[in-house]
């Protein structure tokens, strides 16, 4: 029996590339279903994304952030039933061509979550000196707080079964999730396994991570990290 999955798209003011991103998936995995969130964006995504008539598009009347836009994708995922959740970004930095590396391990019941990394077995990613030593630092946090040695923490090209998916809709970290998720996961007893994969420099638009919040970034996820010790999901 096939497994159905969904493809979670959050997307803020991504209208440039939002459309290529939905016909890369479709043409790459044709029986993947996909959700966009557009997470209150002040551009056209919404209308981009619709255009395609190849996705779902879920509109937030206010931008609520990364956090907030993917349990409203898991929410969706957990209330239609769906297998398999995988999150892929609306600004063209993940590849489509490397969903079935991200998927596969969690689809033969090796794993419960799968992250696709920029850095594992030889994949290669350029970015500045500082973001790299931003994730050798959550690296080491996750190390060190929950034993699990993950070589790209940040990243947020993942895939996740069906019981991850209804933790995810039931709770969900808030903003700049995607350590403290795997943290969280780590310490509930599933399991966590990293795959190697290309990706690509954003397509247009901006990052949300501007310098000016580089900081209050690393001393928040620090801190909710260190909060999973003692915080109890159910």
């Amino acid at each position: 029996m096939s497994l159905s999955v969904l493809a979670i798209i959050p997307a803020y003011n991504e209208e440039k590339s939002i459309a290529q991103v939905i016909r890369k998936i479709k043409s790459c995995r044709p029986e993947t279903d996909i959700v966009v969130v557009n997470d209150g964006s002040t551009d056209g995504t919404s209308r981009a994304a619709r255009s395609t008539g190849l996705a779902r598009v879920v509109d937030l009347p206010v931008n609520v952030g990364i956090g907030g836009a993917m349990q409203t994708g898991y929410l969706y995922a957990d209330r239609l039933g769906y297998d398999i959740a995988v999150q892929i970004d609306g600004d063209g930095q993940h590849d489509p061509e490397e969903l079935d590396n991200v998927i596969s391990t969690v689809a033969s019941g090796e794993t419960d979550c799968c992250v696709g990394s920029r850095f594992l077995h030889g994949a290669s990613y350029r970015s500045t000196a500082f973001r790299r030593t931003g994730i050798a630092f959550f690296a080491w946090m996750i190390h060190w707080m929950v034993g699990k040695k993950v070589t790209d923490p940040t990243s947020g090209f993942r895939a996740v079964n069906r019981d991850v998916i209804a933790l995810f809709a039931r709770y969900y970290p808030y903003d700049y999730p995607e350590v403290e998720a795997i943290a969280m996961l780590v310490r509930r007893g599933y399991r966590v396994t990293e795959t190697p994969v290309r990706m690509h420099s954003r397509q247009a638009g901006k990052s949300s991570i501007t310098p000016a919040k580089s900081m209050y970034y690393m001393m928040k996820v620090s801190l909710a990290v260190l909060m999973t010790r003692i915080r109890d999901v159910r």
